[in-house]
């Protein structure tokens, strides 16, 4: 069995929904987990806005001008009265549920409820879709299996059994329909995935089920080995490493997220990113396979701060790095790159919300130094240092841009680049004109 899972955007609107049927009815068996429409989360969250503020009037009106846009979807959507009626029907049912939210105290549990009802929307309209046009197709809750633990990370035993127990009291469907980033926590409470929502549902349905492979349908035709918005003539990736998609995701690449094919990758199944709207586009399987000696791509992460720490009384002691970095776990701040010689160590962050208390903490050990506005450079592939010439590869493509960090050796994946946010473009240019040259 497969997975298939679809984004917002390829369910965005009745027609699409259509499109999305007809690439799921192929006659195989699949789950297929489905995203909000497009728009509808971000006004979920406005809804709720509203309601955080006190301001229930507020949060009516723009129920009802969601509920408005629904109720034309469904007009657009279905064929026969029956199912029109029946949508509908449920489309009241959910709009009056979000208003009761406009009556009592509101507080973050309320929220994940109200902004979790598009995917149980979508859903409902795609099963009901199915069923009319006579596709053996079902609708398999997630919250009904879908948990994370008391530290808010999926609890893989549970979603296996309850999903294994959903899937066999509904056995003999062709498609079951479910939905994308809701769960409940340990305490039963509605949650969400946070770290890439919806594939990562599907991630941890492939993994529980051990399906042959999970299918991630955005609207684009895979990975890229640049950014398109910046660069000319990028093309698909065709094959990845997990690792390697890891590195592009957390580096830049905003079609998937870096931690949430990890079950899928545990668990050994493929996974593929495909297009919706140009479904023949063979578009970019991740697993565990290596094309060994190739870079792949190359991506870019923006706002990135760069600091340097310099104290010569420190020269080789033992614990300047441990306290270095002890500061920024205490003040929960990851560090994206490190370098170090014998006088000092830089590192960067992306999150300088602590920045200020984490300078004056830093300045007991040295002379601090900070960068802002910087922007990490990624080159992926298989860059094993045993691979001769590769780092020469991407050096050379930079020998024009001013480069402030060099980081290699912490993976056998990625070489990264700090420059400045200004020298982003022509550093992209500069490698994809060096590494991917035709």
């Amino acid at each position: 069995m497969k997975v298939l899972k679809f984004g917002g955007t390829s369910v965005g609107t009745p027609q699409r929904m259509k499109d999305v049927v007809k690439l799921i009815t192929d006659g195989e068996p699949k789950i297929v987990v489905l995203s909000a429409m497009s728009g509808t989360t971000n006004a979920l969250i406005e809804i709720s806005d509203y309601l955080y503020k006190k301001n229930p009037e507020g949060a009516n009106e723009h129920i009802n001008r969601l509920e408005r846009k629904y109720k034309q979807h469904v007009a657009q959507l279905y064929h026969t009265q029956e199912y029109k009626e029946k949508t509908l029907a449920f489309i009241k049912q959910e709009f009056d549920f979000l208003r009761s939210f406009t009556k009592g105290i509101f507080t973050m549990f309320e929220e994940k409820i109200i902004v979790g009802q598009g995917e149980i929307i979508s859903t409902n309209m795609v099963t009901n879709y199915l069923q009319e046009q006579g596709y053996n197709a079902t609708l398999i809750p997630a919250l009904d299996f879908m948990r994370t633990d008391k530290n808010s990370e999926p609890d893989l035993e549970y979603i296996r059994e309850k999903l294994g127990e959903l899937l066999k009291a509904n056995e003999g469907y062709e498609i079951y329909i479910t939905q994308g980033f809701i769960c409940r926590n340990a305490y039963g409470e509605i949650d969400n995935l946070q770290r890439g929502g919806s594939d990562y549902t599907a991630s941890l349905i492939g993994a529980a089920i051990g399906a042959s492979e999970v299918q991630i349908w955005t609207d684009i035709d895979g990975m890229h080995n640049n950014d398109p918005r910046f660069v000319d003539n990028t093309s698909p990736v065709g094959q990845l490493h997990f690792e390697e998609a890891a590195e592009l995701a957390y580096f830049g690449a905003k079609i998937l997220h870096p931690t949430c094919v990890q079950p899928a990758k545990y668990a050994g199944i493929p996974v593929k990113l495909l297009n919706t709207m140009d479904p023949t586009a063979p578009g970019t399987v991740i697993s565990n396979e290596t094309e060994f000696g190739k870079i792949k791509a190359v991506a870019a992460k923006d706002n990135i701060t760069a600091i340097k720490i310099i104290s010569s009384r420190m020269l080789l002691a033992y614990g300047f790095l441990r306290k270095v970095f002890e500061i920024f776990e205490s003040y929960k701040t990851s560090i994206d790159m490190v370098c170090t010689s014998e006088v000092g160590v830089s590192v960067t962050i992306d999150n300088t919300t602590n920045l200020n208390a984490i300078l004056d903490e830093l300045k007991k050990f040295g002379t601090v130094e900070v960068d802002s506005d910087m922007c990490i450079i990624c080159v992926v592939g298989d860059l094993d240092w045993q691979n001769v010439g590769f780092e020469t590869l991407a050096t050379d493509a930079m020998r024009n841009i001013p480069v402030r960090m060099i980081s290699y050796g912490g993976s056998n994946h990625n070489i990264s680049f700090l420059v400045s946010g200004s020298d982003k473009k022509a550093a992209l240019q500069a490698l994809s004109d060096t590494l991917f040259k035709q």
